[in-house]
């Protein structure tokens, strides 16, 4: 079987097809495994003369338009954003997203690249790094160090490290996203079963449930919500198992960074606060928020307390969504009276039910209020009569 990027993309039989990845050629020795299809076809490498690789199939199967290559082991110098990438993000800045994401990003320079054009189109969006790349795994700090948020994208990731080598690299990828204060999300065949079946493997459950004792802030469908029969109830499911993982007790306790030392005024605050909630009866913390940065940090600390994010900020508040533990709630306070403002959270809290008079509550905020980078004050108050 023959790769040729001399043929046009539309191209080709059950002898040869053409590529769009015209630098496929310098990039392949014989001896290389190429997958396609996510890895449902295997191809070895026997020989490269010109434009065209022959290649021995090693694992058939059907080939259709569009479907993608990947070299075993990584090493194609493909970069990560296309024209049609760049256009998408300019489309992106337009439509004011919350969250942008990078697919096959190799180092920091795909991700500051792809910063760069969204600050161009005046765009705000946080950057998503799908790691999915042996490269990538390679540079994970460096990519981290770029982004906002990490995705665990385990199918293309699994096609190039081979799938046993996944649920360990997994494992780093949530630690280091939470030792730097990224979101880190993981995806993938998460409950690929109930893209047919009405409920998920007793794996599938195990599998979610570790990503969220690891400490990964989202699990992610895809192919189970957008073909498959059960929606609703794949969705259903995984939720059911964040919540029973979420019971156990590792999962509501953590040391993370109670050693470092801190320049920043309102992160030595919200760290301050999650120390406190792990040694003492408090049933919710308040953070007032201008950007979110407060409730991102003290998300990355386990406490097992949910965090009220109050944010006049609708931008703000769809962010904070995606933090883990966080939960986002309107509250103007540039418009409510400084000795007002704790008993105004309080009374939105009481008005949900999710705290009782007696309780109590970890309060932070700015003395500038609607300032981002502002908060340098953690109170601890208790609820009153209303």
């Amino acid at each position: 079987f023959t790769l040729d990027v001399s043929l046009g993309e539309d191209e080709g039989d059950e002898t040869a097809v053409g590529v769009t990845y015209k630098s496929l050629p310098d990039d392949v020795s014989v001896g290389d495994v190429l997958l396609l299809n996510d890895g449902a076809i295997t191809l070895r490498v026997e020989d490269v003369d010109g434009p065209r690789i022959a290649c021995e199939v090693e694992v058939g199967g059907r080939l259709s338009d569009s479907k993608g290559i990947n070299r075993l082991g990584g090493g194609l110098s493909a970069r990560a954003l296309t024209d049609k990438d760049r256009a998408d993000i300019r489309t992106a800045a337009e439509l004011e997203m919350d969250y942008l994401a990078v697919s096959f990003p190799r180092d920091g320079h795909d991700m500051d690249e792809a910063r760069g054009l969204l600050d161009q189109a005046g765009g705000t969006a946080l950057l998503v790094a799908k790691i999915e790349r042996a490269e990538a795994v390679t540079n994970i700090e460096e990519i981290t160090e770029a982004s906002d948020v990490i995705m665990v994208a385990r199918g293309d990731l699994g096609v190039e490290l081979g799938y046993a080598e996944v649920p360990g690299v997994q494992k780093t990828i949530i630690r280091v996203g939470r030792d730097m204060n990224r979101i880190v999300i993981t995806a993938t065949q998460m409950m690929e079963s109930m893209i047919r079946e009405p409920i998920p493997t007793r794996a599938e459950v195990s599998d979610v449930a570790n990503a969220v004792i690891d400490g990964t802030d989202a699990v992610m469908l895809s192919a189970e919500t957008a073909i498959g029969k059960f929606p609703v109830k794949v969705v259903q499911a995984m939720a059911n198992a964040c919540i029973a993982a979420e019971k156990q007790r590792v999962t509501t306790h953590s040391r993370h960074r109670m050693d470092d030392y801190f320049t920043r005024i309102d992160e030595a605050v919200a760290m301050a606060t999650m120390y406190t909630a792990n040694h003492m009866d408090v049933k919710a913390i308040v953070a007032l928020t201008e950007s979110g940065s407060t409730a991102l940090w003290m998300s990355r600390i386990r406490s097992g307390i949910p965090i009220y994010a109050f944010t006049r900020n609708e931008g703000t508040r769809r962010r904070v969504a995606l933090y883990r533990g966080v939960y986002p709630i309107a509250f103007d306070v540039v418009h409510t009276a400084p000795e007002a403002v704790f008993s105004s959270a309080c009374k939105e809290l009481l008005n949900r039910e999710l705290v009782e008079p007696g309780d109590v509550v970890l309060f932070t905020e700015g003395m500038k209020t609607g300032v981002a980078g502002g908060t340098n004050t953690l109170k601890i108050l208790q609820v009153l009569e209303p």
